[in-house]
Order: C-alpha cells, then sequence, then structure tokens
C-alpha cells in the first residue's frame, strides 16, 4: 500500500511541475528530496571477536615411556 502511494504521490506531484512554471522549481525539487528514502548502513548478523587467538601446542610425544 505505501509503494503505491508514494508513486501516486510522485505523479502527482510531476503533474503539478508541468502545471506550474519554473519559480517553484525549487519547492517541487524540496519534495522530492524529502520523499527519497535516506541512505541507511548496512550492518553485519553476529558479533566480532576482538582478542587475539589461543596458541596451542601441538600433541606431541611428551610424557610416553
Amino acid at each position: 500500500m505505501r509503494g503505491a502511494a508514494h508513486k501516486d504521490l510522485a505523479r502527482k506531484l510531476e503533474e503539478m511541475e508541468k502545471k506550474y512554471d519554473a519559480q517553484f522549481k525549487v519547492v517541487f525539487d524540496a519534495i522530492r528530496q524529502l520523499m527519497t528514502p535516506p541512505e541507511t548502513k548496512k550492518r553485519r548478523i553476529g558479533f566480532e571477536v576482538r582478542e587475539r587467538m589461543a596458541r596451542y601446542r601441538p600433541a606431541g610425544r611428551r610424557g610416553a615411556l
């Protein structure tokens, strides 16, 4: 529903822009700017580990008889 209303508003704005002279161009540009949604940064899902990896020694011959 929201997308259809947005398209309808854009169409009406274009019709009004054709009807009125150039002095209202600033107004129409401002309205168009308000109609465009702001860009959002996409955040990564999950978490980030910020510590060093543990160093493990490989299993060797320690303790062998």
